[in-house]
């Protein structure tokens, strides 16, 4: 299992590039305060068909602002469900 939580940048290219092309991690679990990069970033781990999204969720760490935390939670996709 692979668990990111990157600064508000989000993650640099080799490491998505690293997750999804020579990981075989069998779950990625992204926490991100940036929904903007976040966005971005699983965007590309999805565009690789390696892995699929099976979960979201939004946490209020920060009550009364408009600030929250999601997480997104990835599987792997098994290569027979791949052809």
């Amino acid at each position: 299992m692979i668990i990111v939580d990157p600064a508000r940048a989000g993650l640099s290219s080799n490491v998505v590039r690293y997750i999804s092309e020579e990981s075989m991690a069998r779950r990625v679990v992204y926490v991100s305060c940036n929904p903007a990069t976040q966005a971005r970033d699983c965007g590309k781990l999805l565009e690789g068909g390696v892995y699929r999204l099976i979960s979201t969720r939004a946490v209020d760490m920060f009550p009364q602002t408009p600030h929250v935390e999601s997480v997104f939670v990835f599987d792997r996709i098994d290569r027979i469900d791949r052809e």
